[in-house]
């Protein structure tokens, strides 16, 4: 982990394409600006492990989905019908 010491006003350069910039320090927060393409998607570290909790419930639940139709084509049933 690098670990830098920055002022308000000063900028740090992530490769050739990003730039953070702190812009207010009020008590114990820090104020930080981020500019990037739009391509590259900026996430909160709690928002960003809910959407990775999210998708592996999803996948989870598709891989049960996908199991159970498979024993179904191999049983020569028919899946059930959706409505």
């Amino acid at each position: 982990m690098l670990v830098l010491k920055r002022k308000v006003g000063e900028v740090v350069r992530i490769g050739n394409d990003i730039e953070v910039h702190v812009l207010a320090v009020e008590g114990d927060v820090i104020k930080l600006g981020f500019e990037a393409p739009k391509q590259v998607q900026i996430l909160r570290s709690e928002i960003y492990e809910a959407i990775k909790a999210e998708n592996m419930q999803s996948s989870i639940s598709n891989s049960k989905d996908a199991k159970e139709l498979m024993k179904q084509l191999k049983l020569g049933s028919a899946p059930p019908k959706e409505e």
